[in-house]
């Protein structure tokens, strides 16, 4: 069976991950569970729906200035979006998107999913 996160993506970004142009999600802190293998992707306010998912590559965990230098090229965000996100960490995360499949039908998150409301951060689905 994958294991699977839920994450809460802005629409901006997630579909900047499902046209190829965003191959690093950034994170400020990480599930614990090392075999999650799918991120199920939730585009927050206004879609409020589940849209994709893909498959998790491997997760960077570095300095600011190192992970910045490893993923700008496709970060699919600016210099200065990035800085401010981790503005009060020394460290932050960076998960490689691999394989993105979006869905033709975006999916109800209660209903597909059993989740009542979207994560703050993240929720491992069963």
């Amino acid at each position: 069976m994958e294991n699977k996160v839920l994450l809460s993506i802005k629409p901006e970004f997630a579909n900047k991950i499902f046209n190829g142009e965003k191959k690093f999600e950034y994170r400020r802190v990480i599930f614990k569970n090392k075999n999650v293998s799918k991120i199920v992707v939730y585009a927050s306010s206004p879609v409020k729906k589940v849209i994709g998912e893909f498959d998790v590559g491997e997760i960077i965990n570095t300095s600011k200035t190192e992970l910045w230098n490893k993923t700008r090229k496709y970060s699919g965000i600016t210099k200065d979006y990035f800085d401010k996100y981790f503005d009060d960490k020394e460290f932050g995360y960076a998960i490689e998107i691999k394989r993105v499949e979006r869905f033709d039908k975006p999916k109800c998150l209660n209903e597909e999913y059993g989740v009542s409301s979207p994560p703050q951060s993240f929720v491992y689905l069963k």
